[in-house]
């Protein structure tokens, strides 16, 4: 059957890569992607590579899985790096800046005014019943990311070990995750030598074998000069990152002193940004532990509350740490008692500077490195390992967001168990139905303000 004329034309405009995309289309479309960048990681990369890849064809397929895999290997989160890199890919250090600036600034300004709606009105019966369904639909969330991580990682019996060694590192004897991290990737580091096929990557996006047409950056177009590896070109990115990180931190000691608040959530969310290999469920804990058990800037309840928050907003989920800021700084009345707005707003940005800092070091550093390779790169055996170990620290979450959810008084009260019903429900709806994570909040919310309206 011969193509209709239509076909035809549709395939001759396919054969020719689209025209040239200024600075200013690319803006307002990354301004666009920060509203619409809702379903975690999974569900922005799947946007990207509809908009990017298919429908405006500005990347072709082998390099979007190509800057994608560099990505994964970061800590920090892939998909906010993965438009920092195209951006700056496409129009230099300016166009990854803002790529990826505008893939949080949303989130953040969304969960400011959401932060303090919450600390308002946090009493009032109806925010306080939507709360009652969400809290349960959270621990379903983190048991679904620990199913998930978990299929995706552990392959064999030894991965399956570590796992469960992180999990009773973090349960039993209160490890502190970054000694859990350093032990992994030491044991995947070791295993890698002693036993390589045991620490092969079980992740990865693959390659690619989709075509959707020439693209803008395709196959074989050579990286732009900007994109080309100079040694003076990585130091220069070196030593601007390293100043715009160095430079607040020595105002915010000169000025409040080491152990003041916004001080210390800048040094705290400093390392959280090191160490959110295998995203954002993988660092929680850590957060937990310095937020919640260490400096007390909020409460186990406000945690899983400001991760329902995080869930139902744009941007990456690691976001929840404005979340934390605003509510430890509110709470703290850094300003005093008659500016808790602003105190919370400043240290919500805060510490979204600080965790998002590294990120963007990484792909402006690391960007040429990658582009002077297109084959596909490799997850090493440490990361593997330090992958596997997550499995067990994520599942440790959900135990714990759990217990406060069932038993929000302590063991010694009594159970809950309408909330407990809704958790199960929640998870049966993700693991078993495939909801998506929205779909399940919102059930959930309607389901807790009738529980609570109607029979509680």
């Amino acid at each position: 059957m011969s193509p209709t004329p239509t076909d035809a034309t549709a395939t001759r405009q396919h054969a020719e890569p689209p025209p040239a995309i200024s600075f200013w289309q690319a803006l307002l479309f990354w301004l666009k992607l920060g509203f619409i960048s809702f379903g975690g990681p999974a569900g922005q990369i799947a946007i990207m590579h509809q908009e990017l890849v298919e429908r405006r064809r500005w990347i072709s397929e082998r390099r979007f899985l190509h800057a994608l895999n560099y990505c994964m290997v970061l800590p920090g989160p892939e998909a906010q790096q993965l438009a920092t890199y195209i951006g700056w890919l496409m129009h230099r250090s300016w166009g990854g800046i803002v790529a990826g600036a505008l893939f949080v600034l949303p989130s953040l300004l969304i969960l400011i005014l959401l932060s303090w709606l919450y600390i308002a009105l946090g009493d009032v019966p109806l925010v306080a019943g939507l709360f009652y369904g969400i809290k349960p639909a959270v621990t379903a969330i983190v048991v679904q990311a620990a199913h998930r991580i978990g299929s995706r990682a552990l392959k064999n019996n030894l991965l399956w070990a570590i796992a469960a060694a992180s999990f009773v590192a973090i349960f039993a004897l209160n490890v502190p995750f970054p000694a859990i991290i350093a032990c992994a990737a030491l044991i995947g580091y070791l295993g890698g030598r002693w036993s390589p096929d045991s620490f092969k990557a079980g992740g990865g996006h693959g390659k690619a074998g989709t075509s959707y047409g020439a693209a803008l950056i395709d196959d074989d177009t050579p990286p732009p000069e900007h994109a080309r590896f100079r040694w003076p070109a990585l130091l220069r990115v070196a030593v601007i990152g390293g100043l715009l990180w160095l430079i607040p931190m020595l105002l915010l000691t000169m000025i409040y002193g080491w152990n003041h608040t916004l001080t210390q959530m800048a040094w705290f969310f400093t390392k959280a940004a090191l160490l959110t290999f295998g995203g954002a469920y993988a660092v929680l804990p850590y957060v937990y532990q310095g937020a919640v058990g260490h400096y007390g800037w909020l409460t186990p309840t406000q945690m899983i509350d400001g991760l329902a928050l995080g869930e139902t907003t744009p941007g990456p989920l690691i976001m929840v740490v404005a979340f934390v800021g605003f509510v430890g700084g509110y709470i703290k009345a850094l300003f005093g008692p008659d500016q808790l707005l602003l105190a919370g707003a400043v240290a919500a940005s805060l510490v979204t500077w600080f965790t998002f800092l590294p990120s963007f070091i990484f792909i402006l550093a690391g960007g040429p490195l990658v582009e002077s390779t297109h084959n596909d790169l490799k997850f090493t055996a440490p990361l593997t390992a330090i992958t596997a170990a997550v499995v067990g620290v994520v599942l440790n979450l959900a135990l714990f967001f759990g217990y406060h959810v069932v038993w929000p008084q302590g063991f010694g009260a009594a159970f809950d168990w309408p909330s407990a019903v809704i958790a199960l429900a929640a998870a049966v709806a993700l693991l078993r139905f495939k909801l998506n994570v929205m779909q399940v909040i919102a059930g959930c919310a309607v389901i807790g303000l009738l529980l609570k309206t109607l029979i509680l």
